[in-house]
């Protein structure tokens, strides 16, 4: 008996001790979980991108030292066949942020992204990378020119520099959008629209009018989007067996 209530005790404190960690870390005692059955994976890029640079703690950051493994890792894996990206982020590294968007748009499997709060700067060609791009209706995507941070050498070479990388960019999101080119320079040299810089603002419609997203949506249309695309290749996989 007395060994009984020892286990007892011992599994009430291990539960209290959980307790204690969700609140800690999330707010909250129950925190919901992903079912075992579930083929969607959910990636979420969320504050600012990191480079090879390692941001100060207090920042919230994406390391792409850790996202594109686990998409490398979701291409690999048989039980995952759809990927949900979720995106809140103020841009950041331009170049971790173009290898995190050639990554998502190079997998085989449906990829599907959605746009809530933010998808700024080089947040932009990731949003952009999916099979099919969700943005809310008071979510916005800042589209402005590359910068440097750190010394700049006032030199032509570092502007041509920045020109080709800054055409990176636009190549990418043009490539993988349906906004045309003209319009997409256009938005990011744009003067009197940001405050104190140049470039656009645009919020939830408009980035569909434009053609940089496909459509105005949340989680729920994001789902049910790349559901229908799971299926279609389960239909493509079956007509191809049956022809063999």
């Amino acid at each position: 008996m007395k060994q009984s209530e020892q286990e007892n005790e011992e599994k009430d404190q291990q539960k209290e001790g959980t307790i204690v960690e969700k609140l800690q870390q999330l707010g909250t005692t129950n925190v919901p979980q992903v079912p075992n059955d579930s083929s969607i994976h959910c990636l979420t890029i969320v504050g600012q991108i990191e480079g090879h640079i390692q941001l100060p703690p207090q920042n919230k950051t994406t390391k792409y030292e850790h996202i594109i493994p686990q998409i490398v890792a979701i291409e690999q894996n048989p039980k995952i066949e759809g990927l949900l990206v979720i995106l809140n982020t103020v841009g950041g590294d331009v170049e971790a942020g173009l290898a995190i968007a050639e990554v998502l748009s190079s997998i085989s499997k449906p990829t599907v992204s959605v746009v809530l709060g933010g998808g700024h700067s080089i947040g932009v060609p990731i949003a952009v990378s999916c099979d099919y791009s969700y943005i809310a209706e008071t979510a916005t995507m800042t589209i402005h020119p590359v910068r440097l941070t750190g010394l700049v050498i006032g030199v032509p070479q570092t502007f041509e520099y920045l020109d080709k990388m800054q055409d990176r960019v636009i190549n990418f999101v043009t490539k993988h959008s349906n906004i045309e080119e003209e319009k997409f320079k256009e938005l990011m040299l744009s003067k009197g629209n940001l405050t104190r810089d140049i470039g656009t603002n645009v919020v939830g419609n408009d980035a569909v009018s434009y053609g940089l997203i496909d459509d105005v949506g949340g989680v729920g249309l994001a789902l049910k989007k790349l559901n229908e695309f799971i299926d279609k290749n389960k239909q493509e996989e079956e007509g191809e067996q049956l022809v063999q």
